[in-house]
């Protein structure tokens, strides 16, 4: 019996997968004009099964020589020769596997090769449309390619690559028919990461940022991400085997109203509901999903972590999105943007601005984000879940009681600047305990902004819309109710939370807690 997969290569013989032909006919398009491509995607993205996937693809008209960099030792990359010899030993070990002779696979390594001119010609023998078998043209693969990236010999290989595809061009050599390097850096990136850790001396720096080995690399716009109808082709053999009676479409939806696609992501979930929900395949299944799979950890919540407390830039960038709001527009030429689009973090959104990548990365950052305001001097606290929840029903209307008792009594105007950029955050710091263990919270990205945030809180089965808004006089506070009901109808809701932050002098200010009826619904209006 087949399962959901989230560790390494998917097989579809043992895996549930996602039917990924319509990428593959895109890149074997870029494949069949001889093109050389990166594809750079972030962390458990699907590249190495979509390379494995891609191999069977090619093998009706290509010899394909698969090979990755995952094991290699940092030896191999300590010199020519020793790069030269792993190199042909992993074509010659990856041909094994392919439909050529042995002599033409064994002829792959030759201990003599030791540099790399010796290389290129080598390459170039072995490449020639007489020499590889039944005439075929042979395209290489070269996965984990950023394991190398603090090494200048692979730069020096590419710089090689690039003038056997230049000469090609000229009818003047012979060489892979198509390249294609795969990993988390693109080589620009790699190059800089390189500068960073000090591999180029400064008078090397300008130079190197600039000329890269790789210029001559074909654009890849194939997005890997699963849209719902190709998430749907996976439910459908799942439910083919097992007959649950789930509605694929919905359940497809759901999934990517979360994930947006992430691979992983998706797979994850699927497996928690396959293995640990008891095969729930229905709306609350999968928000149960959701919440397993924020409470656990990964390599690649691991990775976010890592990444957003080793870089301040990136980290004050995703902060600023996620809880101030700011809008970006998309610049991939701006630094901390490009990092962010690498990791994963951000997609391109409309009209041309920049948006979180899932739902799921935006409440794991808001949760590292909460961890931290936590940890800090400026939190509320004293008030704990069983005061909030009774049985398992959340009291949303005194949980915004609470946070207004204790938020008047930590704070004052002196706090003002303190709170008018980090108010959101202080309140979900408040709110992450009350609910941890049968609930989750996310933001909705393409709501927020300077002016407001709209939190959407999942409670055993109960949902929760919160509006956070700063007091800008009492015609901008009428227009938050308006916006909210018109959130709350496109929700189907009655019921509505709006938390004000207002900096006035206390002489001005009129803290309160009031329900509201607007065009009949209900809104529970607070202002702190």
């Amino acid at each position: 019996m087949r399962e959901f997969n989230v560790t390494g290569l998917c097989v579809p013989e043992l895996h549930y997968m996602v039917d990924i032909s319509k990428k593959l006919t895109q890149i074997r398009k870029i494949v069949d004009k001889g093109n050389y491509f990166t594809i750079n995607r972030a962390r458990q993205f699907g590249k190495t099964t979509t390379l494995a996937m891609l191999e069977g693809n090619l093998e009706d008209e290509y010899v394909v020589a698969s090979i990755s960099f995952e094991s290699v030792g940092d030896e191999c990359f300590s010199s020519d020769a020793g790069f030269c010899n792993e190199f042909m030993r992993l074509i010659r070990d990856a041909l094994v596997f392919a439909d050529v002779p042995d002599t033409y696979m064994n002829a792959w390594y030759d201990e003599k090769v030791e540099t790399f001119s010796g290389l290129n010609r080598h390459i170039t023998v072995m490449c020639k449309p007489d020499i590889i078998p039944a005439g075929k043209k042979l395209v290489l693969m070269v996965d984990e390619v950023d394991k190398t990236s603090n090494n200048r010999v692979f730069l020096h290989f590419l710089s090689m690559l690039r003038e056997k595809f230049l000469r090609r061009q000229r009818n003047r050599d012979y060489t892979f028919h198509s390249v294609i390097l795969a990993g988390v850096y693109d080589i620009k990136n790699i190059k800089l990461k390189m500068i960073n850790e000090g591999a180029y001396t400064p008078s090397e720096t300008e130079n190197k940022i600039y000329n890269s080995p790789w210029n001559i690399a074909a654009d890849f716009d194939v997005d890997l991400s699963f849209d719902p109808s190709e998430i749907s082709t996976m439910l459908i053999e799942y439910e083919a085997d097992h007959e649950t009676g789930m509605d694929i479409s919905t359940v497809a939806d759901e999934i990517y109203g979360y994930t947006s696609g992430y691979p992983f992501l998706v797979s994850r979930i699927c497996r928690c509901i396959d293995t640990k929900l008891g095969k729930n395949w229905s709306h609350h299944g999968v928000q149960e999903a959701v919440q397993i799979l924020l409470d656990e950890s990964n390599t690649l919540f691991d990775d976010i972590t890592k990444n957003l407390e080793n870089n301040k830039e990136l980290y004050d960038f995703m902060y600023d999105m996620i809880f101030i709001g700011k809008e970006y527009t998309y610049n991939a030429m701006n630094p901390i943007i490009s990092l962010g689009l690498m990791y994963g973090f951000i997609k391109k959104g409309e009209r041309g601005k920049i948006g979180i990548a899932n739902r799921i990365f935006e409440i794991n950052m808001s949760n590292y984000f909460v961890s931290r305001m936590a940890l800090s001097k400026k939190s509320v606290n004293g008030v704990k879940h069983h005061d909030i929840v009774k049985g398992e029903q959340f009291d949303m209307e005194l949980c915004l009681r609470k946070f207004a008792e204790h938020y008047a009594e930590m704070y004052n105007e002196r706090d003002a600047d303190f709170i008018e950029r980090e108010g959101r955050l202080l309140f979900l710091s408040y709110l992450k305990p009350l609910i941890n263990g049968l609930g989750f919270y996310h933001i909705e990205s393409e709501l927020t902004d300077m002016r407001r945030m709209d939190i959407i809180v999942d409670y055993a089965g109960e949902q929760f819309i919160i509006e956070l808004k700063l007091w800008k006089g009492d015609a901008a506070h009428e227009k938050a109710y308006e916006q909210l009901d018109g959130y709350l109808d496109g929700k189907g809701a009655k019921t509505g939370y709006l938390l004000t932050f207002d900096f006035r002098k206390s002489a001005k200010k009129q803290a309160y807690a009031k329900w509201v009826d607007f065009g009949g619904r209900q809104i529970f209006d607070v202002v702190v």
